[in-house]
C-alpha cells in the first residue's frame, strides 16, 4: 500500500471517528421509520435518505419497482474506472407482538452503548454506515479514480423481486465488486451462502362427519403429518461438498468453534428443513379435506434443488397420498465469491487495517441478495454491524461501536478498491 493511499484512508477513518455522533443519529433516524415488509412502504425512509445525501451534494435517482417500493441509486467518484457497489435494504421484518418488546421497536433509542429498535442489526446499522461513508468521502473531497455506487433497495426481507434483482435486470447498476452491509461477525464477512428451496405442500383428503373419523373420509391433516415426517428426512440426505469450496466450509466450521454457533456447524454440510406454517381443516367436527404446509429448506454446496425435490417426491409418492407441491419465495443454489477476489481482499484487509485484528471470510448458513449479484458475475460479500441473537427477534439492537467500526471499514475499503490497491 502506497503512503498516499494510507494517508487517504487514515484521513477518512479519522473523519468517521470525528463525526461518529452524526453517524449514530443517522442510524437512529432510519430505525424510527417503520419500514416493515409487509406491507413494504419505503417512501418515507427513502425521502429521508434522499434529503440526507442531497445535503452533501450527492444526487439520488428514484426507481419505482412497485407501489411505494423505491430503489435509490447514488454515485460519487469518476465514471470510467472501477465500479464498487455498496448495497443495503430499507425494509425490515414486522415487529410482531409489541407486548414482547422491552422498548418501542421504532424508538431508535441509544442506551448503555446499544442502538435499540427493529432493523438495528438487520440492517439499518449497516445501511447508515454505507450512506455515511459515501458522504464522508464526498465532503473530504477524496479523489476516487473509479465510481462508488450506493444501491438502496426496498424489498429484501420477503425474498421479493422488487429490489436487487429488479435493478440488476434493468442494468441500473453494474459493477466490478459489491459489498452488502448485511449482518456479520466483526472480523468475518460472509463470502458464500447456502442455497434455498421453499415450497408449499398441499395434501388432499375427503370430508366426512367428525364423529365417524377415522373410519369415514380421508383426513388431509393426518396425511400431511406423515408427509412432513418424510420431508424432514432431507437432513440425512447424503451430500458431497465439492473440492473447490471445501476450504471455505472448513474454515467456517473452525470459526464457529468455541462460540454460540458451534452447535450449528453441521448445518453447513446438510440440508436444513423448517416446517414454517400449517393450515388445514374447517372445524373440529369435520374430517379435513385439505392441509397446506410451507417448507423452507436451505441447501449446502454439492446438492441442487432438482435433486432435493426429486427425493421429496419419491418419499411422498411412496405414501400413496394425494398431494401437490408448488415452489415459492427464495430459490437458489449455494453460491460464493472467491476469497482472493479484489472486493473480498478490500473488505477483509481493511477490517484488519481498522481493528488490528486478523480477519477472514466465512460461509453463511442462510441465503441473501448476494446470489443475485453473482448471477450477473459481480463478485460480492457481506459485512455489517450486528448483534446476531437479536436479528428477526424481539428487542433487536446493535452496538454503537460496531456501527462506527463498519463505517470506518467501508470508507477505507472503497479507497483501496477504487484505487486498485490490495488492501492493508
Amino acid at each position: 500500500m502506497s503512503d498516499q493511499i494510507k494517508q487517504l484512508k487514515d484521513q477518512a477513518v479519522a473523519a468517521v471517528e470525528e463525526n461518529k455522533d452524526e453517524l449514530i443519529d443517522l442510524c437512529c433516524r432510519l430505525i424510527q421509520f417503520p419500514s416493515e415488509n409487509p406491507p413494504g412502504d419505503s417512501e418515507p425512509i427513502s425521502r429521508y435518505i434522499h434529503e440526507y445525501l442531497e445535503r452533501f451534494g450527492i444526487e439520488t435517482q428514484w426507481h419505482e419497482a412497485g407501489t411505494k417500493m423505491y430503489n435509490l441509486i447514488s454515485r460519487i467518484g469518476n465514471a470510467g474506472g472501477k465500479r464498487l457497489i455498496y448495497c443495503g435494504h430499507t425494509d425490515v421484518v414486522p415487529a410482531g407482538d409489541l407486548s414482547k418488546w422491552e422498548f418501542d421497536p421504532f424508538s431508535g433509542e441509544v442506551k448503555d452503548g446499544w442502538i435499540l429498535g427493529r432493523g438495528a442489526s438487520d440492517m439499518k446499522g449497516g445501511l447508515a454506515g454505507l450512506i455515511f461513508a459515501a458522504t464522508i468521502l464526498k465532503r473530504l473531497g477524496i479523489e476516487l479514480p473509479g465510481e462508488l455506487i450506493l444501491a438502496i433497495v426496498p424489498d429484501e426481507e420477503t425474498g421479493g423481486e422488487l429490489g436487487v434483482p429488479w435493478i440488476l435486470e434493468r442494468k441500473l447498476v453494474e459493477g466490478d465488486g459489491c459489498l452488502i452491509a448485511e449482518p456479520s461477525s466483526p472480523y468475518n464477512p460472509t463470502l458464500g451462502q447456502k442455497g434455498s428451496c421453499w415450497f408449499q405442500l398441499t395434501v388432499y383428503g375427503k370430508p366426512a362427519h367428525g364423529s365417524l373419523g377415522p373410519i369415514a373420509g380421508k383426513n388431509a391433516i393426518i396425511d400431511a403429518m406423515r408427509a412432513v415426517e418424510c420431508i424432514r428426512t432431507v437432513w440425512d440426505y447424503p451430500v458431497t461438498i465439492p473440492d473447490e469450496v471445501k476450504p471455505l466450509v472448513e474454515i467456517s466450521k473452525e470459526y464457529m468453534l468455541g462460540t454460540e454457533r458451534e452447535p450449528y456447524q453441521g448445518v453447513l454440510e446438510r440440508i436444513s428443513c423448517n416446517i414454517g406454517t400449517i393450515q388445514g381443516g374447517t372445524k373440529s367436527n369435520v374430517v379435513p379435506d385439505t392441509c397446506t404446509v410451507e417448507v423452507d429448506c436451505r441447501l449446502p454446496f454439492g446438492v441442487t434443488r432438482e435433486e432435493v425435490m426429486a427425493y421429496i417426491h419419491g418419499k411422498l409418492d411412496a405414501l400413496e397420498i394425494d398431494y401437490d407441491i408448488k415452489p415459492f419465495g427464495i430459490m437458489s443454489h449455494a453460491n460464493y465469491t472467491d476469497p482472493s477476489d479484489p472486493v473480498c481482499r478490500a473488505i477483509v484487509d481493511n477490517i484488519t487495517f481498522v481493528t488490528g485484528e486478523h480477519a477472514y471470510g466465512v460461509q453463511q448458513w442462510a441465503s441473501s441478495d448476494a446470489r443475485h449479484f453473482r448471477d450477473y458475475n459481480i463478485p460480492v460479500l457481506q459485512y455489517g454491524p450486528a448483534y446476531l441473537p437479536s436479528i428477526h427477534n424481539f428487542n433487536e439492537k446493535v452496538l454503537v461501536e460496531d456501527v462506527i467500526r463498519c463505517a470506518k471499514v467501508y470508507v477505507a475499503a472503497a479507497i483501496d478498491f477504487l484505487h486498485g490497491q490490495d488492501g492493508a
